[in-house]
């Protein structure tokens, strides 16, 4: 399935820039992509699906004027269910420490200030509560990268924020 679609992405002709999320390898852990300069960032790509561009955590790229930021991954609610039937799980699903100082350094070194934040999940305080499962114990949710993102909204100077783990269309602010 992984391949079909990025074939399908492919074959539309123009460069795609995907954020890590949950259910799926972080881009610097996949064997066959390649580490390339993009617009100011470092990107990963893959030979055969040159118009897929995984960001790298942390990574500022230039879209057009508009300096972005990536920052990816998130937890996967139903992480024991997956394990349960033998589905795809990543440990490192979540930023680790050491892409949580990563990403603080680069915003520092920016003066906390960016026109743009591109994110897997949202910061704790955007969560969309309308949008939980009835069949997830909220209780059992790591919300810790949620979190994390909150602490960097409450600094961060920015223009938008934009994240799709929620899967809904909605605005704040």
């Amino acid at each position: 399935g992984d391949r079909h679609r990025k074939k399908r992405l492919n074959k539309l002709g123009i460069k795609i820039l995907c954020i890590h999320g949950n259910h799926e390898m972080r881009p610097e852990t996949v064997e066959s992509y390649n580490e390339e300069t993009w617009n100011g960032g470092t990107v990963y790509t893959e030979a055969e699906y040159p118009n897929l561009l995984f960001a790298k955590d942390g990574e500022v790229y230039d879209l057009e004027g508009t300096k972005a930021i990536a920052i990816g991954g998130a937890y996967s609610v139903d992480k024991w269910y997956r394990l349960q039937c033998d589905q795809n799980w990543f440990p490192d699903e979540q930023p680790s420490d050491e892409i949580k100082a990563r990403v603080e350094q680069k915003l520092t070194d920016l003066d906390w200030t960016i026109d743009t934040v591109l994110t897997h999940t949202c910061p704790f305080r955007y969560i969309p509560r309308e949008a939980f499962l009835n069949c997830v114990d909220q209780s059992t949710v790591d919300n810790s990268t949620e979190l994390w993102l909150d602490t960097i909204a409450e600094r961060l100077v920015y223009k938008a924020w934009f994240c799709g783990h929620w899967h809904i269309d909605k605005r704040i602010d």
